[in-house]
């Protein structure tokens, strides 16, 4: 097109304008441009005081989901003290069957106060508590009912056998009276498996820990089932049947696995140093002494059956090797407990804050409102009557004698050149646009660019019918900055630019969408398909050795967030913070790794209910 051509256009879409104009100014006065902004300020609140009550709403259902969380983190911690109590009681139950009814008077004293511990362990599961629901039972009846059926069998043939003179009892007897006791504890694992599956089913993110919580809970139940295992021989001093023996090792060898999965006392995952000395201690006393003493026992029982040790002494003994891992249990489950009331702390924090940054945010609104209707829509309605001069190609007032504001005066300044660089910002328009939508180091479309293309859903026909997002952030791109320098940083951005891009598909977005980080738009709803992507980068990467400046090789790693959803002015953002907190996800769990977002909406429901309640 020529330039005469363009100022003949220019010069028609003028009179268009100024005729425009003078018929809306006839029609609606001076004041319909305050009316309009008072609406927008209204419309503005109102859009505020929505997302707010949103915010709000969501911080208080996360202070009642913590909440929950703890009620029932507590009960779980109930349970699992509850089956240790159960489990202490055979110590003095052994201790019986191994002594003479004629002196065992203090036996007996202590193993009624055992029972009676148990039984109050056992009342305070019957009674209900107050959950998110209202009141629930701690563990069902139907699940509590079989243990205290087995419990009353034990101790009743616990009574019996020691009513009978010790050289009378029968090995097998014994044998027998022990592994009821233990069928208690076997009844009572289906109430802790119970709870970790209704408690992990409605907070997954509790899972890893309440299975820790059953681990150290059996590490303590088997390391009190290895002594009695031996304890029947050595109760009615007979040798060590075969029996015994094969279940001996093969509770050591369950021991050692529960050892191995905790991680032993050498293990790095445990942070906390209450956890290190106590994973110490129970290596040193338990795993050392107590299993060391039962060694000795089993070899005296496998060659003469003559024990050094009474089955009470032994018991004594050994039960003082067991108290690192009943330290150890409770100790974990204090962590637990401190981490879930943090939790409830963190969400009745966030929702005070949440409350409060409202009240603020409203009443700041309400004051620029206030301060806009006086220092703003007076100078606009003046600044739309020196347009409408300029339309009429009247002459304009001095700026000098029009406002005492420099901002106000900046835009009558600009009133006054608009003439004189209307023909020049034709010209510079596409050339602003082009540099406004492209990142200048690595030459990928920008922020802005994306974001106008992910809030149009018309602006690509291909993702119409959904998309997938995927955001990545170079690792430790801060370290590469600080050793090589600035420029060597700025050799990493582009090579990654350089080998993601040979990995895309034709119809595939990639942009920069600040620092270190990238953006990848994908023309397909396929989450599996993006995530594969996603993959095949991570490793390319990963493999791909960068020269710097100085000659040393650099390999980079990168951390991706992928999430799926619709374009659109509204369902946009949220596909960005899916993915974004995908990417905070993959972060958190070590970098260079891919994560999915966690739950994926249906993105493009909320934009056509706005447009239909806009309509």
């Amino acid at each position: 097109m020529s330039i005469a051509r363009l100022i003949k256009d220019l010069d028609a879409g003028l009179s268009r304008t100024r005729q425009g104009l003078l018929r809306h100014t006839q029609r609606h006065g001076d004041h319909s441009l305050r009316r309009k902004l008072l609406i927008g300020m209204g419309i503005a609140i109102a859009c505020t005081s929505a997302l707010a009550a949103s915010v709000i709403h969501r911080s208080h259902e996360d202070y009642v989901h913590a909440r929950h969380n703890l009620a029932e983190v507590e009960n779980y911690r109930l349970i699992l003290d509850v089956a240790n109590i159960l489990s202490a009681e055979r110590g003095p139950s052994n201790s019986v069957l191994g002594a003479d009814i004629l002196t065992d008077g203090p036996l007996r004293v202590r193993l009624a106060q055992f029972r009676a511990r148990s039984d109050a362990a056992l009342e305070r599961l019957s009674v209900p508590y107050n959950g998110a629901e209202g009141e629930r039972q701690r563990v069902p009846t139907k699940l509590l009912a079989p243990v205290l059926e087995q419990l009353a069998f034990a101790r009743n043939e616990v009574d019996r056998l020691s009513a009978i003179p010790r050289e009378q009892r029968p090995l097998e007897d014994v044998q027998s009276v022990i592994e009821s006791c233990f069928k208690v504890i076997d009844i009572f694992q289906a109430a802790i498996r119970w709870k970790v599956a209704t408690l992990s089913m409605s907070n997954p993110d509790l899972t890893a820990v309440l299975l820790n919580g059953h681990i150290f809970g059996d590490l303590r139940e088997y390391g009190g089932r290895i002594a009695s295992q031996i304890m029947a021989p050595i109760a009615v001093s007979q040798p060590l049947p075969l029996r015994n023996l094969v279940d001996s090792n093969r509770t050591r060898g369950r021991l050692i696995e529960l050892w191995h999965l905790i991680g032993g006392p050498d293990t790095i995952r445990y942070h906390d140093p209450r956890l290190v000395d106590l994973l110490r201690d129970a290596d040193r006393q338990f795993f050392g002494e107590g299993l060391k003493m039962t060694d000795e026992l089993i070899a005296q029982g496998r060659e003469t059956g003559n024990y050094t040790m009474s089955a009470d002494e032994y018991t004594v003994r050994f039960v003082q090797t067991l108290a690192p891992l009943e330290r150890l249990r409770s100790a974990y489950l204090d962590i637990t407990m401190d981490r879930v009331t943090a939790d409830q702390r963190d969400a009745l924090m966030k929702l005070t804050t949440a409350i409060a940054v409202t009240t603020i945010i409203l009443a700041t609104l309400a004051g620029l409102i206030l301060v806009a209707q006086r220092y703003v829509f007076g100078p606009l309605l003046r600044a739309r009557e020196e347009v409408i001069c300029l339309a009429e190609d009247r002459p304009m007032e001095s700026a000098a004698t029009r406002l005492q504001a420099n901002e106000m005066n900046r835009l009558f300044d600009a009133i006054d050149v608009l003439r004189s660089n209307l023909v020049e910002r034709a010209s510079l328009t596409r050339q602003l646009k082009r540099q406004a939508e492209t990142d200048g180091l690595t030459g990928l479309m920008n922020r802005r660019a994306l974001d106008l293309i992910g809030e149009s859903q018309t602006s690509n026909q291909v993702m119409a019918s959904g998309a997938c997002l995927v955001l990545m952030d170079i690792d430790n791109f801060k370290t590469i900055n600080d050793t090589h320098g600035h420029l060597a940083g700025d050799q990493v951005l582009n090579e990654t630019a350089c080998v993601v891009r040979t990995l895309l598909r034709a119809n595939d977005i990639f942009a920069r969408y600040g620092g270190e980080e990238f953006v990848l738009l994908i023309s397909s709803d396929d989450l599996a398909d993006s995530i594969s992507m996603a993959e095949r980068i991570r490793h390319v990467l990963e493999a791909h050795a960068i020269t710097m400046p100085d000659g040393t090789m650099v390999n980079i790693t990168a951390s991706f967030g992928v999430a799926k959803g619709h374009l659109g002015r509204h369902a946009w953002p949220r596909l960005i913070e899916a993915a974004d907190k995908a990417l905070y996800r993959a972060k958190s769990d070590g970098r260079n790794c891919v994560r999915p977002a966690d739950d994926q909406e249906d993105q493009k429901g909320p934009d056509v209910q706005h447009m239909a309640s806009a309509g």
